[in-house]
C-alpha cells in the first residue's frame, strides 16, 4: 500500500521535522510512504474573505496538480466524518479490500483547504472540532496511520 501526504507548507520546526520522521521509519515496515509539499500563500494582515478565498483556491490549485488516478484520496476537514483509531484501521482496510493501492491525505494550510479540493476528494476526515496548525496535523496523521497499521496487523498499540 503506498500512502501519500498531499500538504500546503513547509515543516521549518525541528522537532515537528524529527515527529515526522521518526512516523516514517516505523511506517516503512506497512507501507510506502510519499509527502508532497506545495508552497503556501502569504497570508496578509487583516486579509477580507474575499482575499483569503483566493489564498485558498491558488494553495487548491496546487494541491489537485499533483493528485494521482487511481488514488483515494481524504481530506482532513473540520466538517468531516470523525473515526476512533479502530475505525480508521477499518476504513485503511475497507479500501485495501476494494483493490485501491494507493491513499491520499490531504492536509490544507492556515486558512483550511478550497471547495475545489473537497469535491475531489473521495472522502472527508475530521480528527476533532478543535482546529490544529498544519505543522502539528501532519505528526498527528501519520501517528494514527502508524497506529491504523499496528491494529491492522493485531499488534498491540496504546490505547
Amino acid at each position: 500500500m503506498k500512502i501519500t501526504i498531499f500538504c500546503v507548507g513547509k515543516i521549518k520546526e525541528k522537532f515537528f521535522a524529527d515527529a515526522i520522521a521518526e512516523y516514517a521509519k516505523r511506517l516503512s515496515r506497512y507501507c510506502t510512504l510519499e509527502i508532497v509539499e506545495v508552497q503556501d500563500e502569504k497570508t496578509p494582515d487583516g486579509a477580507g474573505e474575499a482575499i483569503e478565498q483566493k489564498i485558498k483556491e491558488k494553495e487548491g490549485e496546487r494541491l489537485l496538480s499533483k493528485f494521482k488516478d487511481g488514488c483515494f484520496v481524504i481530506a482532513l476537514a473540520i466538517k468531516g466524518k470523525k473515526l476512533t483509531s479502530e475505525g480508521m484501521a477499518e476504513k485503511i482496510e475497507e479500501i485495501r479490500n476494494k483493490g485501491i493501492g494507493h491513499i491520499g491525505f490531504v492536509i490544507g494550510g492556515s486558512l483550511g483547504l478550497s471547495d475545489a479540493v473537497l469535491k475531489k476528494c473521495d472522502m472527508q476526515l475530521s480528527f476533532s472540532d478543535m482546529t490544529f496548525p498544519h505543522q502539528l496535523m501532519r505528526v498527528i496523521l501519520l501517528e494514527q496511520i502508524y497506529r491504523s497499521y499496528r491494529i491492522i496487523s493485531g499488534e498491540p498499540y496504546h490505547k
